[in-house]
């Protein structure tokens, strides 16, 4: 039996990272789509961590992003710490705390992005909510991670309503603007975000905040159904993903991504720095083997 590091050696070397000649239809070819492109034509499902920008700090952040990179992410969901987190548990609360305290701003995490993301095979998502986004103007924030080379973009405090004042520019900027469906969701919200939804879509697997829990609610299951039955769009599920048997659960369900969140943060910010990244690189193997 390989450890997951051969495993993940093998995989890297089958799967390069370009187009892949497969018909994706109704939505243009972005990094974001283009990933998920390569990874359907192989079966695999792919893997997105998500990490807080600035904890412990954003030279640990750097490091953490190329850990993650080289060990079986497909794409990195990189959230900018904010004062008030209304869709964060308790593990991602504290650690924007952290970084706030610490001085963590957007500037500088873009600034960090700009350093590392040309180096990167894993598009960079960065989560951040909406109102820093209204207050340095869209276009302004927009060009901004263009000019850095982050892929996509999720902010969980949009409404589906307002969405378009973002997605129309976003798009012109070859950058993804990835929409939420809840578990609450009607049909015709399901169907409504799933048509607008850039790259992906996001299903929250919970009604609630993110954390790591112990199992995955079998709704899930139904909703990823229902989802399949208005788009060939990627699927991509999170909040309460923390261990491989969860991730491949939802893989077998037929989703098209893991997004595991607060499980990444926790190990990250246990230790000294180079244990926290040594233990994400461990964790973000053995996730990546159990779905592909």
């Amino acid at each position: 039996m390989p450890t997951p590091q051969e495993f993940l050696q093998r995989y890297n070397d089958q799967l390069p990272i370009t187009h892949y000649p497969l018909p994706i239809t109704h939505y243009q070819m972005t990094l974001i789509s283009d990933r998920f492109a390569a990874l359907r034509s192989s079966s695999h499902c792919a893997l997105i961590p998500f990490i807080t920008a600035g904890d412990p700090d954003l030279e640990t952040t750097a490091q953490a992003l190329q850990v993650l990179d080289q060990n079986g992410a497909d794409m990195i969901e990189l959230g900018v710490p904010y004062s008030d987190p209304l869709a964060d548990g308790p593990v991602i609360q504290a650690a924007a705390t952290r970084a706030l305290q610490k001085g963590t701003h957007l500037d500088a995490v873009l600034e960090m992005v700009s350093g590392i993301a040309p180096g990167m095979q894993s598009p960079i998502i960065l989560f951040t909510y909406y109102n820093p986004i209204l207050n340095r103007g869209i276009e302004t924030f927009l060009h901004q991670l263009s000019k850095v080379g982050v892929s996509g973009l999720v902010v969980p405090d949009l409404p589906l309503e307002e969405s378009e004042v973002l997605l129309k520019p976003a798009q012109e900027l070859g950058i993804d603007v990835v929409l939420l469906v809840a578990p609450t969701s009607s049909a015709e919200r399901i169907e409504a975000i799933a048509q607008k939804s850039q790259g992906f879509i996001y299903l929250v697997s919970v009604t609630g905040v993110t954390g790591m829990r112990t199992q995955i609610e079998s709704r899930v299951q139904d909703i990823l159904k229902q989802i399949r039955r208005v788009t060939d769009k990627p699927i991509g599920v999170g909040f309460g993903i923390s261990q491989p048997e969860q991730a491949q659960q939802v893989k077998e369900w037929g989703a098209d991504a893991a997004i595991v969140g607060s499980a990444f943060v926790k190990r990250l910010a246990d230790g000294t720095p180079q244990e926290g990244l040594d233990a994400i690189a461990q964790f973000c193997s053995s996730l990546k083997a159990a779905i592909v």
